[in-house]
């Protein structure tokens, strides 16, 4: 190696001196790395007519050169070769800060053989304030090619354009960290709109690709019960393909990137006793860990086939995207469970409706002497409302109207309590004002913070054709006797609030033709579009108007009354109706 005897910028000509300085504007006329590397190229050859020629750029974090242009090499040494400060020609260059000329490489010490023909080479490094960021290195298959003054040329040239590659890089650099921000916010809209893990998964390896050039991707998500990663996507060379394997916890890359918590960067996986080999191709590895909370919950893996593929910008990119893409993934989790829990509730709701239409009972024949109706439609899935029936004899017959405080399954339940409640008592055969006492005791015995019911009960002996009534509360009846509607004057307070409540009762005889309807306030409380409540005169009105119809269609017009009225608005509360008419 000749010893370096660089000249100042003085001792050249000026002609020379020009022409590096428009060499130099033309090269920084760009911040696009490539062009401004291809012009470096071409103007290297006008002064020193080269056959093969490279720039290299620094890694600072590891500490070696790779190829970021280069003319006359082989792919695989472009591809693959690292070449660490202080080894090589250009590892001198860049550790020494000093260009490097070297006649017969074969008698150089450090010299890395990358090209078996070459016999000389020189390389430059480029300096930035004091600091090399990489190297110019130019070879020839001739011995002792180079110049002394090719060398003081090409080291002035390269303090000229070290600026212009570093710029270059800055800018890049920046053009990247834009596009991830971009990215980032991409993926923080689409969280909000992507309603399932799989499509979060397979949108961020579209994202990704935008600004990582992979080959092989894949994010595995962790199973708590297996202690796994399970791949859930991946995409190798461009295809989608379904990956069955499953990683343990803490074996592989991407075990150590979810065991230590920070991303694992593997620069040639073939000398990594961690790697678990599943892709013959793959050369280096970048493992980042979805981290929530302090808690892995899956490893984003890139592979590719080339060595020390990966860089520092890459793992900074990854990780601000892991962090945005662990929470789209736990949102996305969220909605999955939401969604299931709901779909369980909706079937479990559907099969109590079900359930709860069958459980309604029959409603009696002509024996009694009455013609019967009775009709329920829920605001809900279920409904808070009830009615039943107790055969006291041949002729005798206990009803019951009833509606629970609130809506729902919990009012469903608490009135499934209070049916069952009434049919324990009914083999007692008790009058209605004892009924209603004996029932308001079982409650308070088993009061349930905030619930009450309302409840009607009566019973009916069809020789006597005489009604008696007690009310707890409930919508005061209508009755339709002697050409006029009416309502029946009877109070009570509601069952399950106050113990040693007395219940006043009603007797009445019935003709035939007489009307007697029970209801729920959900028919009386229903709104007009105006805000004006159907009302208990309403009620009367309907019933007065067809008082000649059946009891099953008199039913059927008050109902259809009071959907007419609402404008078939929902319903905001349950309505029940009990229509009895004396045969």
């Amino acid at each position: 190696m000749e010893p370096v005897e660089v000249k100042t910028p003085a001792e050249l000509p000026a002609e020379l001196l020009a022409t590096l300085a428009t060499i130099a504007d033309e090269i920084n006329a760009s911040l696009n790395l490539d062009e401004v590397l291809a012009r470096i190229a071409a103007h290297v050859k006008e002064l020193v007519d080269y056959e093969i020629f490279s720039v290299m750029l620094l890694d600072e974090t590891t500490r070696q050169l790779y190829f970021r242009f280069a003319i006359g090499h082989r792919q695989e040494v472009v591809e693959n070769w690292r070449i660490p400060v202080g080894e090589g020609v250009t590892g001198v260059a860049v550790a020494t800060g000093q260009s490097v000329r070297v006649a017969d490489v074969q008698k150089y010490p450090r010299y890395v053989n990358a090209l078996d023909s070459v016999q000389s080479e020189m390389a430059v490094p480029l300096m930035l304030q004091g600091k090399a960021i990489g190297v110019m290195d130019i070879q020839s298959r001739q011995p002792d090619y180079f110049t002394r003054d090719q060398q003081n040329v090409l080291t002035l040239l390269a303090s000229r354009i070290a600026g212009a590659v570093e710029n270059a890089r800055l800018f890049e650099r920046t053009k990247l960290q834009a596009e991830t921000l971009l990215i980032l916010n991409e993926v923080g809209r689409e969280a909000s709109t992507l309603g399932d893990v799989e499509s979060v998964l397979r949108r961020a390896a579209e994202l990704v690709k935008r600004v990582i050039d992979y080959q092989i991707f894949s994010i595995l998500l962790y199973d708590d019960v297996e202690h796994v990663f399970r791949h859930r996507v991946t995409v190798k060379f461009g295809q989608r393909i379904q990956e069955k394997h499953a990683v343990p916890a803490h074996e592989g890359i991407v075990g150590a990137a979810a065991t230590l918590g920070r991303p694992v960067v593997v620069p040639d996986v073939r000398l990594d006793p961690r790697y678990l080999e599943l892709n013959s191709e793959t050369r280096s590895e970048l493992a980042v860990p979805l981290l929530h909370k302090n808690r892995v919950i899956g490893v984003m893996d890139l592979e590719s086939p080339q060595v020390n593929y990966f860089t520092a910008d890459h793992v900074q990119a990854l990780s601000i995207l892991a962090a945005h893409l662990t929470v789209s993934i736990e949102n996305a989790r969220l909605y999955e469970q939401v969604a299931r829990d709901e779909a369980r509730m909706e079937r479990d709701l559907a099969a109590a409706k079900r359930l709860q239409g069958a459980l309604l009972p029959r409603v009696p024949g002509p024996e009694y002497g009455l013609d019967i109706m009775a009709h329920y439609i829920s605001a809900r899935e279920l409904c808070g409302d009830l009615y039943d029936f107790l055969r006291y004899g041949p002729s005798e017959l206990g009803i019951g109207l009833g509606d629970v405080s609130g809506k729902g399954s919990a009012a469903a339940l608490y009135g499934a309590t209070a049916v069952g409640i009434l049919r324990s008592l009914g083999p007692q055969k008790l009058r209605p004002e004892h009924m209603l006492r004996s029932m308001n005791q079982f409650m308070v015995e088993r009061r349930v913070e905030a619930r009450f019911m309302t409840m009607i009960y009566a019973t009916w002996s069809g020789k006597k054709r005489r009604l008696r009534l007690a009310n707890a509360g409930q919508e005061q009846p209508i009755l339709w006797q002697n050409g006029k509607c009416e309502k029946l004057n009877m109070v009570g307070f509601p069952l399950g609030l106050f113990e040693d409540v007395s219940y006043e009762e009603m007797a009445l005889k019935l003709d035939p033709g007489d009307i007697v309807v029970f209801y729920s306030d959900g028919i009386t409380d229903t709104q007009s579009s105006s805000g004006e409540f159907f009302g208990g005169q309403h009620l009367q009105e309907v019933i007065c108007a067809h008082v000649d119809l059946s009891a099953a269609q008199l039913a059927d017009k008050i109902l259809a009354s009071v959907d007419e009225f609402s404008g078939g608005a929902p319903l905001a509360d349950d309505r029940t109706l009990l229509v009895l008419k004396a045969r």
